[in-house]
């Protein structure tokens, strides 16, 4: 099995996960709709909440996520340095108010993508990608 084909296996791995989480009706916290897209083409739906769409302010995120009166919150920003700051920002103010905000998926998926992909818009482009590269399309990705 080549490297590819274990990162590939593992993503899976991670995403199914992901899917149960969600199926079970978790609130995931995302920053757009493009993220949401992404996700719905590797087939993780549900609660998703797009904290940064439409003009959404930190403030406006965090009075939706309050007004969803959840337990917990998965929380699946971007890779890059903002989306890192925006993650480790909304954790803490997430346990302030008696939220536990679930880090774990996304510490998954950047320590598999991180360096490869900067945002989870690109997640499902570059699983098709690497799906390419080893001929084994273990993901139903819709288009």
């Amino acid at each position: 099995m080549s490297s590819f084909e274990r990162r590939l296996e593992e993503i899976r791995r991670v995403l199914e996960n992901l899917k149960v989480r969600m199926a079970e009706g978790t609130l995931m916290i995302v920053e757009g709709w493009r993220d949401i897209e992404s996700l719905k083409r590797l087939g993780v739906t549900g609660n998703i909440l797009p904290a940064k769409a439409s003009g959404r302010s930190f403030l406006d995120a965090l009075r939706e996520i309050e007004r969803q009166e959840v337990s917990e919150t998965i929380l699946l920003m971007d890779f890059d340095r903002r989306g890192r700051e925006w993650t480790m920002r909304l954790a803490r103010h997430l346990e302030a108010m008696k939220i536990k905000p679930n880090l774990t998926f996304w510490r998954q998926l950047l320590g598999l993508v991180g360096r490869d992909v900067k945002d989870i818009e690109s997640l499902a482009s570059y699983i098709e990608t690497l799906s390419e590269k080893t001929g084994k399309n273990i993901f139903n990705i819709k288009q």
